[in-house]
């Protein structure tokens, strides 16, 4: 097995200034002896980015332009090789050419002895690996860039498949980062010194990679060095790409022996090839202990739980072991098209009190958005309700879903449950577990190795700090909106005095019950509004709490410092060893370390756990207070509902009244006729054309009561008229 550079289109940036007499042409002595060049391109030594069994990495400059790039230069144990694996890595560049495939600008030789120099792009971001070992991605990559990775890792592999190349050698460390001119992340395939042209039918026998992300067929074969004659075809790189994709999301290998995948070779051999159908991870943590499976990402990892439920299928089908089970390109390319091409929609859900990220297509319907949010929240799609901004946002599943507005994590759609349940806010793996301790004895490795586990473990907790935040923020903004949305309708109730006033004037015989029914209506009207006056009063004075809470500076804080001190031991661990005096600092340095992250922890647990806690119980009540609220309502609506068919009863009656009235008028007029008192006049014996008159102006505001019950029915029954809330 041959183990590819770590990287061939550049790494990270010098670590060595460049001389400053190199720009009069002049260099020192003890540089020219470890300077190297071609015709056109110049390096040092000191500049190198990566190394492998084969071939050494060097950042280089153009001679003229001073334009950086990348040289790949072949060692004597390359050129050992057949000549037809020796050009192979050549062809294959040059038949390539893809934004996310390294460029190759030249193949050039070096003076006097020849040997072959591949110049190519020049990344100063990095790889991917280099990306994962900082600290602050220890758990994975947040969840925007792990989507640019995706989206670059399959474009680049896509245009591999269109030009039948296998690349035989996928791992994060030959996946380079560039950064874009509006700062946008690029990455790009590199080092395809193991690729070769294979169509999908074809296989081959020779044996290439790097034993953590190599297909458990060669892994047998190259490590194990267990003799067997099998042929392999393009599914390995698919392996890889899962074991990569496993690990860009979680900042892990998917696959670890007790001890790590290097100690127990055979217990990782083991893991890949017994991994049930459907497993995506196996970890071993005992020594000799037994193999347990995963089915799901770890809960450290960043990444929403609806991007999970769609990229989990993905990696449980690649990483499969057997040839005839696994996918095949066609349908991965397929299968990861379907997420790139989707949108995310998200939802705070305030009976959950979290937020959720909906992927669907712009082509969907609402409809289909209703029941993937179901999926998510357990709210049936009848049972919900939606404000955006402080507005009411009806969502008519017939549309399409590009009529939904475009939402961000700090701006999502609220949705509001009819039924009401005990919140349970976001889950979460307390970072304290994650800590690792320091040795007692000054071991320079071990103490950065140490310090890169608690200040990845304090990364995590400044996230989940910022998130627990962020929840308490949205629960009190949500709940704002709709207590307002409530007090809307209850103003309007508020018009039932008019139609009591009215009533009393028809003296009907029911008058005495329906003044009854409104009067109760009117004191559930004013307790109603009473409450969700002091609730709004609560949760501004609240909100202006969580606005003034500086936990999360206090966090930062101490990660800066002890980012410090981090650096430090990772400068220190290259060195053979400290004098007296630096080792004192050393241990300095560990014991404020150890203080910082303490700290750290300390604030994170009592400033924003403990009072995260308290705040879903007391969301918990208020969301029950708003569920009783809403529902006395629905009963007035009931009320107001009776009211309003009493009403146009009695404007009919008014009307026919009216109308008897008018011909006796009529006929007393025309003929001097004494007319026939009606049977049962509601008033006794005022003049006709008085009586007339008052019957009119009775009837217009019978008219205009029975409109304004209608109106109020709606609201109380749909709430469908909800103005904006002002902010708080």
């Amino acid at each position: 097995m041959t183990t590819s550079p770590e990287s061939s289109g550049g790494a990270t940036q010098s670590h060595k200034p460049a001389c400053p007499t190199a720009e009069m042409g002049r260099w020192p002595a003890s540089w020219e002896q470890e300077m190297q060049s071609t015709v056109n391109y110049l390096w040092h030594t000191d500049d190198l980015l990566g190394q492998g069994a084969t071939a050494s990495v060097y950042k280089a400059r153009n001679k003229k332009s001073g334009e950086l790039v990348a040289v790949k230069v072949f060692n004597t144990a390359s050129y050992l090789r057949p000549r037809e694996v020796q050009v192979r890595e050549f062809e294959v560049l040059r038949k390539l050419n893809h934004q996310n495939i390294i460029k190759l600008f030249a193949v050039e030789e070096m003076g006097g002895s020849r040997q072959k120099v591949l110049v190519m792009e020049y990344c100063a971001s990095g790889s991917l690996m280099s990306v994962l070992e900082g600290p602050e991605n220890a758990f994975g990559l947040p969840e925007d860039e792990f989507l640019v990775v995706l989206r670059c890792v399959v474009a680049g592999m896509n245009h591999l498949r269109e030009n039948g190349i296998v690349h035989r050698d996928i791992k994060p460390g030959n996946i380079m980062r560039l950064v874009g001119e509006e700062g946008q992340s690029i990455y790009k395939l590199t080092d395809f010194g193991a690729a070769r042209e294979l169509d999908d039918d074809e296989k081959f026998v020779s044996v290439y990679g790097t034993e953590e992300y190599l297909h458990p067929d060669m892994y047998e074969r190259a490590v194990l060095r267990k003799p067997q004659q099998k042929a392999f075809g393009v599914a390995v790189d698919l392996w890889s790409i899962g074991v990569t994709l496993y690990h860009a999301a979680t900042g892990s290998l998917p696959f670890v022996p007790f001890g790590g995948p290097r100690r127990n070779k055979e217990i990782m051999y083991r893991i890949t090839t017994e991994k049930p159908a459907g497993a995506i991870a196996g970890t071993q943590r005992l020594e000799n202990g037994p193999l347990e499976w995963s089915y799901t990402l770890p809960v450290t990892c960043q990444l929403s739980m609806g991007l999970q439920s769609q990229l989990v299928p993905i990696l449980a089908n690649i990483l499969e072991v057997e040839q005839a089970k696994c996918w095949g390109f066609d349908q991965f390319f397929a299968e990861t098209s379907d997420i790139l091409q989707r949108v995310v929609v998200h939802v705070f859900s305030l009976p959950q009190a979290v937020v959720h990220h909906v992927y669907i297509h712009a082509h969907n319907t609402i409809a289909i958005f209703l029941e993937a949010v179901y999926k998510q929240t357990n709210v049936a799609p009848q049972h919900q309700e939606y404000l955006f901004e402080g507005h009411l946002c009806v969502l008519e599943p017939s549309l399409s879903a590009q009529h939904i507005a475009h939402t961000t994590a700090s701006s999502p759609l609220t949705l509001f449950s009819m039924v009401s349940e005990t919140p349970k806010g976001l889950a979460f793996r307390d970072p304290a577990l994650d800590i690792p301790k320091f040795v007692p004895k000054v071991d320079l490795q071990a103490d950065y190795n140490t310090a890169k586990g608690v200040l990845g473990a304090g990364y995590q907790a400044l996230r989940l700090a910022q998130a627990l935040l962020a929840g308490q923020e949205l629960m009190l903004r949500g709940l704002h909106w709709f207590v307002f949305s409530n007090m809307a309708g209850v103003t309007e109730i508020q018009e039932l005095k008019r139609a009591a006033e009215l009533r009393s004037k028809l003296r009907t015989v029911s008058e005495a019950g329906l003044a009854e029914v409104l009067s109760r209506c009117s004191r559930n009207i004013t307790e109603t509004k009473m409450t969700l006056s002091n609730l709004s009063s609560e949760l501004m004075k609240n909100r202006d709490q969580v606005h003034e809470d500086r936990s999360i500076q206090q966090i930062q804080c101490c990660l800066d410092k002890m980012y410090l001190i981090y650096k430090q031991f990772k400068k220190s661990r290259m060195r053979p060893g400290l004098g007296y005096n630096e080792e004192q600092i050393h241990k300095l340095d560990k014991v404020n370390f150890s203080h910082l992250a303490k700290r750290l922890l300390q604030v994170f647990q009592e400033e924003r756990v403990q009072k995260y806690q308290a705040s879903l119980v007391t969301h918990g009540k208020r969301m029950r207070v708003v569920h009783e609220t809403r529902n006395h309502l629905r009963l007035v609506g009931c009320s107001v509902a009776a009211c309003n068919t009493e009403a146009q009863g009695a404007q009919e009656s008014l009307s026919k009244i009216l109308d008897w009235l008018s011909h006796q008028l009529l006929q007393d007029r025309t003929k001097g006729a004494q007319a026939s008192p009606p049977p049962t006049a509601p008033y006794p014996s005022p003049a006709l054309k008085d009586l007339v008159l008052h019957m009119q102006e009775l009837c217009k505001e019978m008219k205009v009561l029975a409109s304004d019950l209608q109106d109020n029915n709606r609201v109380i029954e749909g709430l469908s008229r909800v103005p904006s809330a002002p902010d708080i």
